[in-house]
């Protein structure tokens, strides 16, 4: 991965950083922490977060998380993988344990359950701001849009399971690698 910016980012930077990703939003965070890294911070390219991204959501756990510890060890080492994610988490774990109890209070009145449903709105609507800025990012790499609409395919229309599409897109991607750098 390279970064975008010259400098590395502290422990302290990487701490504030991935902590406001994480206040920033509930279930959505993903595109503010594609804003932070790429637009903001400049740490990486949007190329350098797509790629990281898309290792990210071929290990096990939230793709943000993996993408914080991913940064973090990029940049500071193991104690930059343990920050990056704690700034992250720290947050919102103590603002979901108050939103609980509240939630355990009022959470049957017809106002917080109007609330919630906006929220979820919202959350639908970053999700595709976040696809579109991605797509954005590949236009220019024509390779990859058979392969984006061939999972889409297979996931959305043919409702494959998950673990099955992502092996398949695995050797798909590395055959035509293989063929391509083959070929040269």
């Amino acid at each position: 991965m390279t970064s975008g910016s010259e400098s590395s980012p502290s422990l302290n930077a990487l701490f504030w950083g991935f902590s406001s990703v994480g206040l920033s939003g509930f279930g959505g965070v993903l595109p503010f922490a594609r804003r932070m890294l790429v637009e903001e911070r400049q740490w990486m390219t949007a190329a350098d977060f797509n790629a990281q991204l898309g290792i990210c959501q071929f290990l096990p756990g939230p793709n943000v998380v993996n993408l914080a510890v991913v940064v973090g060890k990029r940049y500071q080492g193991l104690p930059g993988a343990i920050v990056a994610p704690l700034g992250l988490l720290t947050g919102p774990v103590l603002i979901v344990l108050l939103l609980a109890l509240l939630y355990d209070r009022y959470g049957g009145l017809p106002q917080a359950q109007g609330l919630l449903r906006g929220i979820a709105a919202v959350g639908c609507g970053l999700l595709f701001a976040m696809a579109w800025r991605m797509g954005m990012a590949i236009r220019q790499k024509p390779l990859f849009w058979p392969f984006t609409g061939l999972t889409v395919i297979a996931i959305a229309l043919l409702r494959w399971p998950m673990p099955l599409v992502m092996i398949a897109g695995l050797l798909l991607a590395g055959g035509v690698a293989y063929w391509t750098l083959g070929r040269k």
